[in-house]
């Protein structure tokens, strides 16, 4: 089976770290840019649509005041021709506020009007039909007039001095047509693709960059929409035509207008994107530059870790002590397993000799004795590895041998035994540390996991019939090692005392000590 080296495994792991590490700081910084840039472009655009929208407020308290300056001339005269076509001609001449100035009776017939033909008509548009209704200054909705244009009609009322109502005097802005909001809005428009468009208080176009579109309903927009709730702000938004915009929205209170300045998202972000891709490219030489220094790095760190592990085969072999002096630990990991393997093929060694098969085994119960416990807890211990150790003792052993002999005696023993090895670990130790008292040595396990281990092989020896012809007990007590401070004769003490413990209370039992 393959296994990579731990060179490879080093190399691996920092590239991996270090691109990962990078992609997330990359991106963060990405996220953080865009979203301040987004921010302030939106903020930028909300700021600017609100100052139109103050601008336009200014504009129609103006108009007005100019009309109302009007209708107090027209209210003196009202039958003087001449005095109402100078008045008309003066609304159109004296600024391109209007596309039409006309002058119109209580009746809605056109007294005096810039457009001649106009004149002596009877009005019936909406436009109209709402100023002599009304008989206040107002502001229409857009209406189809005269040869179907589009018109907004700004209107002031004509009282005479005993406040009959006379008519109106008013202008009209053709919104297909050059007029006043080409003046006011018409030279925001930036080549990035930023543009401004204004919609009435039904979500009607009444100014657009794309002329065409004056008269569109544009109430499916989510911008128009907030401004139809009289709301004022910024939002990120997909617009009727598919184009992601940042939009900054304000009213304007007189006619009850919206103004939307908006920027296309992807070319907000597009210097962004380009930035992104100059830092990518400047970083790619330092990131190589990084490996092979890395590379170069890894070679002298895995070094005497390789060294160890091709000894690992071989430590059983005469030479291995004087081999394993000449790897040089030049770092602390690789000099404490350097020491580390010294004394364990030292130990090895000392033992070899002197260890066999009868020397650590129960030859009654075929487990491994005393000896062979107190060699495997020292080696454990030395090692630094964690263990746990539960000690059992058979309930009322004397009994059985007392009752049924020493042969049956025997015979539980070894059943005890059986019981232990079809419940252990493949890696735990059975001994047998005398008489009726055995011991489990559980490598690598904390002391929860010994207590279930033992609660286990404690329930099972009480479910099954033993050579008596009924089922035995035991007691058990369980210790964890706690570290190199602790001696194996103070780990197998505070094993012995719980297993006193569950003797005491009551047998048949797991205690930990």
């Amino acid at each position: 089976m393959f296994k990579i080296d731990l060179r490879k495994l080093i190399l691996s792991l920092v590239v991996v770290s270090a691109a990962l590490s990078f992609a997330n700081s990359f991106l963060a910084s990405y996220h953080t840019q865009r979203d301040q840039l987004m921010g302030q472009t939106l903020e930028t655009n909300r700021a600017y649509a609100a100052k139109l929208a103050d601008v336009t407020e200014g504009f129609f308290v103006a108009t007005q005041d100019q009309l109302a300056y009007s209708a107090e001339i027209l209210a003196a005269g009202f039958a003087d021709q001449p005095l109402m076509d100078n008045e008309v001609r003066r609304l159109t001449q004296q600024s391109d506020t209007f596309n039409t100035a006309l002058v119109v009776r209580a009746d809605g017939v056109v007294m005096a009007s810039s457009a001649n033909y106009l004149v002596g008509q009877q009005l019936t548009s909406a436009g109209a039909r709402e100023a002599l209704h009304n008989k206040l200054p107002a502001i229409s909705h857009p209406y189809l007039g005269v040869n179907d244009r589009l018109v907004v009609m700004i209107s002031h009322p004509i009282y005479d001095s005993k406040r009959r109502y006379l008519g109106y005097v008013g202008g009209a802005i053709h919104l297909r047509s050059r007029n006043i909001l080409h003046t006011l809005l018409g030279v925001h428009h930036y080549r990035d693709g930023s543009s401004l468009y204004v919609v009435d208080a039904d979500g009607t176009l009444i100014y657009h960059e794309d002329q065409g579109r004056v008269g569109e309903d544009v109430t499916a927009n989510t911008v128009v929409q907030a401004l139809l709730r009289s709301e004022q702000g910024a939002e990120r938004l997909t617009n009727l035509r598919g184009v992601d915009m940042l939009a900054g929205y304000a009213r304007v209170p007189a006619s009850s207008w919206g103004i939307v300045a908006q920027r296309p998202t992807e070319v907000t972000l597009r210097d962004l994107d380009t930035l992104v891709w100059s830092t990518i490219r400047n970083a790619i030489p330092l990131m190589i530059l990084s490996l092979l220094l890395l590379a170069w790095l890894s070679k002298f760190i895995v070094r005497p870790l390789r060294d160890l592990a091709n000894m690992a085969p071989e430590l059983d072999a005469a030479d291995a002590p004087e081999r394993l002096e000449k790897v040089g630990g030049w770092y602390y990991e690789a000099d404490r397993l350097k020491r580390g393997l010294l004394t364990g093929v030292t130990l090895l060694h000392q033992k070899l000799g002197r260890l066999n098969q009868e020397n650590v085994t129960d030859p009654l119960t075929g487990l491994t004795n005393r000896r062979g416990l107190e060699q495997t807890l020292d080696s454990w211990r030395q090692q630094g590895a964690p263990f746990a150790v539960a000690i059992l003792d058979v309930d009322h052993f004397k009994r059985v041998n007392d009752t049924y002999g020493h042969d049956i005696g025997d015979e539980v023993l070894r059943f005890l035994a059986r019981q232990m090895r079809e419940s252990a670990r493949v890696s735990d130790l059975l001994c047998r540390s005398g008489g009726e008292e055995f011991v489990l040595l559980l490598p690598g396990a904390g002391l929860e996991e010994a207590l279930g281990a033992a609660q286990r092989l404690c329930d099972r020896i009480a479910c099954t019939i033993s050579p008596t012809g009924e089922a035995i007990t035991v007691s058990v007590g369980v210790a964890d090692h706690r570290g190199h401070d602790e001696t194996v004769e103070a780990l197998l003490k505070r094993a012995d005392q719980a297993l006193y413990g569950a003797k005491r209370t009551g047998r048949n039992r797991v205690l930990a000590g």
